[in-house]
């Protein structure tokens, strides 16, 4: 019990997958953007530059002189007001990546948790708490959900019912003996496994039966399902 709790505390949970992280993107995303900011130019950097002109250059003072001044001046208001807005540019796709590599992470992180349960259902085999065949309206109840079944599938479905109870593998030969009613010499494999095929396909989900109608092989097929659960009405 000891060995237990301590294997099961050194376990990484998707939360801390995904805490861990939100804080490596947010801390890397936060440097680059330091380093980017402080590799831009200052915004003042041509205005400085031009007030200095300004100031040392008194000789200046000629209309022509005067108005080239003006103008680098406003080309400096201009680049500091571009400059500006580059930086909130930059920002603003900081945050959208930020918010995007989030995304990404935890995305990946469900849908990795979501392959190890899937890989988890699919060792242990899905969990059927009952099921009832109904001859009457051909139909199956597995759990909460009811399929309604062709005469053959239903066929399929009681003749592995029963062998469950019986705690009985078929093989497919066994499978169309018993509802063709043949010898199992007049009989052959393929038939007896198209019938689960079709069970198969008429239980809808994939998944679900091939998990619920078991494939042993070189036994045959067998009802996923105890005994206990199995009720034939």
């Amino acid at each position: 019990m000891p060995d237990n709790i301590s294997s099961d505390s050194k376990g990484i949970t998707p939360g801390q997958v995904i805490v861990g992280g939100v804080i490596a993107i947010v801390l890397i995303l936060g440097v680059a953007a330091m380093v980017l900011f402080m590799n831009l130019p200052d915004a003042n950097a041509f205005n400085m530059r031009v007030e200095r002109l300004f100031v040392e250059n008194d000789a200046l003072t000629g209309q022509s002189e005067i108005k080239l001044l003006e103008i680098l001046a406003g080309s400096g208001t201009a680049f500091s007001e571009t400059l500006s807005s580059y930086r909130f540019i930059i920002f603003v796709l900081m945050v959208f990546a930020t918010a995007l590599l989030i995304a990404t992470l935890i995305f990946l992180v469900f849908l990795v948790t979501l392959s190890k349960r899937l890989s988890e259902i699919e060792k242990t085999g899905i969990q059927v708490n009952s099921l009832v065949v109904h001859r009457a309206d051909r139909s199956v109840q597995i759990n909460d959900m009811e399929f309604k079944l062709t005469e053959a599938a239903l066929e399929t479905l009681s003749v592995l019912a029963e062998a469950r109870l019986d705690d009985d593998i078929l093989s497919g030969l066994e499978i169309e003996a018993m509802i063709s009613g043949k010898p199992e010499v007049e009989c052959d494999e393929a038939s007896g496994a198209t019938r689960i095929k079709r069970l198969r396909d008429h239980l809808g989900n994939q998944m679900i039966s091939e998990l619920l109608i078991k494939n042993i092989a070189r036994k045959g097929y067998v009802l996923a399902v105890e005994p206990s659960a199995i009720r034939m009405e």
